[in-house]
């Protein structure tokens, strides 16, 4: 079974969707409120867990009740948290078309990595997100001293690539990624993946590039369709798919995410068994 280590934030969202975004000093009525957790790595976790992969995370959580409800609601993700906070996000996602903004303190608090020797037992992938510093550089580093693919989720700059780059394998970035693809492969990245919502994928790679349709699908939630992306790129990458070929397959699974309302995780997972033939709920 494919294996997918991931690194990085997790946190609890608190998801309200609204007919309109209210003006400053505006006060409006939401049509549904929704706890559950989030975060580039803990919505990627979950997304390898739904594919029908092994999931594990490393993060940090507050030893609070907060921590424990993102905890228990991450099963059947393999859970390592070192002690930190639990940082909460506001998110807001208007009904007409899935747009949505989020307010979110992020990863505040240094934190240090564990023993990471049993962690990586067993891994097939590591897919990081640039968030908690003294965790995702000394698993990058040990990652590839073991020969291990290391993925990135580039969603925005911070200080810490100029050193996470150099281990990385795949930069998987955001269009408003603020480094261009050449300023990347500059640091020895040798696959240089971007996205851009609704329109083709773009690559580059040892001179070569490319570019790869997304479907077509009515939008209806956009939160957290990127980090869906990347927990199915890994995924695909653990399940032994060429690095540009596994391109297509996290586009078809972000589709399902942006195309769904409530419980994604469930939806794609369904998604997954009938791409496999499998009669299961």
């Amino acid at each position: 079974m494919a294996a997918v280590l991931c690194v990085g934030l997790t946190t609890l969202d608190v998801t309200q969707r609204v007919e309109s975004f209210p003006d400053p000093g505006q006060k409006i009525r939401s049509l549904d409120a929704v706890l559950s957790p989030g975060g580039p790595a803990a919505n990627a976790a979950r997304a390898v867990a739904a594919l029908g992969g092994t999931s594990s995370l490393l993060t940090a959580l507050g030893a609070d009740a907060l921590g424990e409800f993102v905890r228990v609601s991450l099963e059947p993700v393999q859970v390592t948290a070192v002690t930190g906070t639990t940082p909460v996000s506001m998110v807001v996602v208007r009904d007409a078309d899935g747009e949505r903004t989020v307010v979110s303190r992020n990863a505040s608090v240094p934190v240090e990595a564990p023993d990471l020797s049993g962690l990586l037992e067993g891994v097939d992938v590591v897919l990081l997100d640039g968030h908690h510093d003294g965790l995702v550089i000394p698993v990058a580093q040990q990652a590839k001293a073991r020969g291990l693919p290391v993925v990135l989720d580039a969603g925005s700059w911070k200080p810490v690539l100029d050193h996470l780059l150099p281990l990385v394998d795949v930069a998987a970035c955001s269009s408003g990624f603020e480094r261009s693809d050449a300023e990347v492969h500059s640091y020895g990245v040798p696959l240089v993946i971007r996205t851009h919502g609704a329109r083709p994928v773009t690559w580059s790679r040892n001179g070569s590039s490319g570019e790869v349709s997304v479907p077509a699908v009515e939008v209806v939630d956009t939160n957290g369709a990127g980090d869906v992306w990347h927990g199915a790129y890994a995924y695909a990458l653990a399940s032994g798919a060429e690095p540009v070929a596994a391109i297509g397959f996290a586009s078809e699974a972000a589709a399902v995410r942006v195309g769904a309302v409530g419980d994604w995780v469930e939806r794609l997972a369904r998604w997954q068994d009938s791409r496999s033939g499998s009669t299961s709920c």
